[in-house]
């Protein structure tokens, strides 16, 4: 008898350690999950979690609007993890909110890895692509891999992107003035001085001082 409850005791122990192992751990803080398969219990949690927006929201839609806005909030408080988790329910409600790939890629950026957070600033523009701040962002991910690797593709990518943004928000001071930083790296400097008057008659707090500096340097020589 008691060779049989040892037995069991082992055989549970078994089970119980290879349905821990089936667990994927830290997942919550990975953009899309980490896209990795969840073990029961996850997707239990998941259902159970999708089950009690359904009798909150009207629909799945309103309820991931609701979560995407709590992360952005946690963003701005500088609170990565807690972000992510919420960005992740709004994936889990609405897989088609162009907004919670702008926040995968963000929040990516944050930890300075730049090109995996182009992935899904594509997949945001891929969904929504009139939103100006969505290729800001990806902009800022091309500049610093252009900071990064020296290589001019990702300057010429920077220089596109921020142009979209400016054409579907012709007044937007920070996408020029962000424009004026990049084409200080060409030794042309005819744009230069095209984007920071542009960018000085809507607001010229938006040129950094070390441009004017660079452009000012380069017209005394």
């Amino acid at each position: 008898m008691k060779k049989l409850i040892i037995c069991f005791l082992i055989l549970l122990s078994n089970l119980t350690s290879g349905q821990n192992k089936k667990c994927p751990e830290g997942i919550n803080n990975l953009p899309m999950y980490g896209e990795v398969t969840k073990c029961d219990q996850q997707i239990q949690i998941d259902n159970d979690f999708l089950k009690e927006c359904d009798t909150l929201f009207k629909n799945r839609k309103l309820a991931a609007i609701h979560h995407v806005n709590l992360a952005w909030g946690y963003f701005y408080k500088n609170q990565v993890n807690l972000s992510m988790r919420r960005f992740n329910q709004a994936w889990l409600l609405d897989k088609d909110n162009a907004d919670v790939y702008w926040g995968y890629g963000n929040l990516l950026g944050k930890k300075s890895e730049f090109e995996n957070s182009i992935k899904y600033f594509e997949k945001s523009i891929k969904i929504e692509s009139s939103n100006a701040k969505v290729w800001e962002s990806i902009a800022t991910s091309y500049s610093q891999l252009f900071f990064k690797t020296k290589e001019t593709q990702y300057l010429n990518k920077t220089i596109k992107a921020l142009k979209i943004s400016i054409k579907i928000e012709p007044n937007n001071a920070r996408a020029y003035g962000q424009l004026t930083g990049v084409y200080s790296y060409f030794k042309q400097k005819d744009s230069l001085r095209k984007y920071i008057k542009i960018t000085d008659r809507l607001d010229s707090n938006a040129v950094h001082p070390e441009v004017r500096k660079l452009l000012k340097t380069a017209s005394e020589k």
